[in-house]
């Protein structure tokens, strides 16, 4: 397959995840919820989940902005439903990695999934913050409930 035509399917995938959302509804019974907004370009999250177990049993969300947003949102979401708050934290993580540029181990790789079609936001450092809104915020809420624990 040419570079080309590789090039517009990982485009056509990305569409398809921003245009038919995967979990894109706010939970009402959510244990968890944080909202995030990227000044930069107007995107914001509001992430809602049900951790039981440190597992992320029920995940779901309302987001606004560019499609790199609403796609990287519908792709984490789908990510991380179902697996312990400590691995979606390493999958948090290996994506900044990626979206930053660096390379990814192949057990990086595939523990993101289709998320590694989002790696080609590293050569556009204005839209980083844009994929990566979705991941913070799944951190930052896991981090949240660890933090409650500890309490």
């Amino acid at each position: 397959m040419g570079l080309e035509k590789l090039n517009n399917l990982y485009r056509d995938l990305l569409l398809d995840y921003a245009n038919h959302p995967k979990h894109a509804k706010l939970l009402a019974d959510a244990s968890r919820e944080l909202t995030l907004h990227n000044t930069t370009c107007g995107d914001s999250l509001h992430l809602t989940a049900v951790i039981k177990d440190q597992t992320i049993a029920q995940i779901g969300y309302q987001a606004a902005g560019c499609t790199i947003s609403q796609a990287s949102a519908s792709i984490m979401s789908e990510a991380v439903l179902g697996k312990k708050t400590s691995e979606a934290q390493r999958m948090t993580l290996a994506f900044s990695k990626m979206t930053l540029g660096e390379e990814l181990s192949p057990q990086e790789q595939d523990l993101l999934g289709d998320a590694t079609l989002l790696s080609g936001v590293a050569q556009f450092p204005a839209r980083i913050k844009c994929a990566t809104m979705a991941w913070k915020a799944i951190y930052q809420l896991v981090e949240e409930c660890q933090e409650d624990k500890h309490e």
